[in-house]
């Protein structure tokens, strides 16, 4: 009884704990950008161009009055509801360079950006590139195919729309710290299993020391949230390894209930992606997921999104066995992102 009442409590008086009936017929979360907004934008990118996009910083890219409203949003994505949507970047009016500048300036104000793959990219194309989805290897992103809900390797993930598929490619997100409870109150056997730790598999991107594979539970909670990480595609290909048993029937039973849970319609919010929407997530507490899409046949008109890592140096504590994914736990410093011996850290303007 008292272990329902604290559950009762926290789902009360936590933000991040929400149904997709609480947004769906409201539009708090869309901030369209104004039209002074957009000039600051584009004088800060006029401004900046003699640095590198990947060498950018907050103090490089200044936004004297935007930066105050970047500062509220990034205070909702941390401490409140976790999403948000900036629409109204011009994408088909500016150059790809002005659009990454703006974008990737807009991020360091909300974090550090941190690489996404063994390449060191900073800047992420999200863009269907051939590779086979079902290669326990390759990552899903770079297909067309499906995406279950998961989380990011890093505090906050953007994502800039440059253009969308002809058909499908819906984003869709949903509030773990809900499914926490809601599995709570339906199965707290199989919220027992989530609470502790699987193996996942690092897909060939193995920093200086570390094994091919790691442990880490899909939820912790603590007294006053529920953290979560969660990419069930990691932990299915953690299975193509001879050291890692095969998962049990608890545990299939339970990351099942988790992809039922977030996939509800009770749970998830569907957004569909206009061209220069940007949107921003707080993996602690989302998950996103993405439909399968049919592209465009002109090459210039395939879907295509640039994401952001970033890494807030004030954000939320992070239990110890994030170490193993994300490096380092140290406040105030950079965490997540993908470390590889030799990368080069770079903000490639193609996929």
């Amino acid at each position: 009884m008292a272990q329902t009442a604290r559950m009762t409590l926290s789902r009360k008086i936590d933000p991040a704990v929400w149904y997709r009936a609480d947004w769906e017929q409201c539009d708090d979360w869309i901030i369209e950008l104004t039209d002074k907004e957009i000039r600051e934008l584009k004088n800060a990118v006029t401004l900046s161009q003699a640095v590198p996009i990947a060498n950018l910083c907050a103090s490089s890219f200044t936004l004297p009055a935007f930066a105050s409203r970047i500062r509220e949003l990034r205070d909702e994505l941390i401490h409140g509801r976790g999403f948000a949507v900036l629409r109204g970047l011009p994408v088909y009016e500016w150059d790809r360079e002005s659009l990454a500048r703006a974008y990737y300036g807009i991020g360091c104000h909300l974090g550090v950006p941190v690489s996404q793959n063994a390449q060191g990219h900073l800047l992420g194309h999200v863009y269907d590139l051939g590779l086979d989805p079902m290669d326990p290897v390759n990552r899903v992103y770079q297909t067309n195919y499906r995406q279950l809900f998961h989380t990011d390797s890093t505090d906050i993930v953007g994502l800039l729309c440059l253009q969308p598929a002809r058909m499908g490619g819906q984003s869709s997100i949903c509030s773990s710290s809900t499914i926490y409870y809601e599995i709570a109150e339906r199965r707290p056997d199989l919220l027992k299993v989530l609470c502790q730790r699987f193996h996942i598999d690092r897909k060939g991107e193995i920093p200086q020391g570390e094994d091919e594979t790691y442990e880490m539970a899909v939820f912790y909670p603590d007294e006053e949230r529920v953290t979560c990480i969660y990419a069930r595609d990691f932990i299915d290909a953690a299975q193509r390894h001879s050291h890692v048993a095969p998962l049990t029937t608890e545990q299939v039973d339970a990351l099942n209930l988790m992809d039922e849970l977030a996939a509800s319609d009770d749970l998830r919010l569907d957004i569909d992606f206009l061209p220069g929407d940007i949107q921003f997530l707080h993996n602690h507490q989302i998950l996103h997921a993405r439909t399968s899409y049919e592209d465009w046949p002109e090459p210039e008109r395939r879907r295509h999104l640039l994401r952001l890592w970033l890494s807030t140096a004030d954000g939320r504590s992070l239990p110890a066995d994030f170490e193993a994914r994300y490096g380092t736990i140290e406040p105030g410093q950079p965490r997540g992102g993908i470390r590889v011996p030799g990368a080069t850290v770079q903000a490639p303007l193609e996929p």
